[in-house]
């Protein structure tokens, strides 16, 4: 099963029924892959939905993912300090290497000097090629 670190705005974008990235957050729900989060993640993940929603959907939101059979919560030793552009995006970063992830879902410019680091060596793909992967593996 794949292991995925998914960036605040993907997770975002995928929560809406009529998104054409639902499918990442169904997937999530019918054990499609293993979502890797860490606390520093979850607290923004509440921040950022609770600003672009309400709090009560973020807290909906939250609790969901808690409850998920299908989210792993790791705790990362490591602070490799990767993203420079960014720093806030480390996060991510230090959750997929510290859960073996398969790799990290993002949109995000700053991710983009992974793709040439040998180690830790993180995948990073974008939200809608996510999207294929999942409609591949039903």
């Amino acid at each position: 099963m794949k292991r995925v670190v998914l960036d605040t705005n993907c997770l975002i974008a995928s929560l809406s029924r009529t998104s054409e990235s639902y499918d990442v957050w169904r997937g999530l729900h019918e054990g499609r892959y293993t979502l890797c989060v860490s606390n520093e993640i979850l607290m923004e993940y509440a921040e950022i939905i609770a600003r672009k929603t309400t709090p009560l959907i973020a807290e909906n939101v939250i609790q969901i993912i808690l409850n998920s059979k299908y989210v792993e919560f790791v705790t990362p030793f490591y602070r490799y300090g990767l993203i420079t552009a960014d720093r806030d995006d480390n996060k991510f970063v230090d959750c997929a290497f510290a859960a073996n992830a398969t790799f990290i879902v993002s949109d995000d410019k700053h991710f983009r000097p992974l793709q040439h680091i040998a180690f830790p060596h993180l995948l990073v793909v974008k939200l809608m090629e996510f999207v294929e992967i999942l409609k591949k593996s039903t």
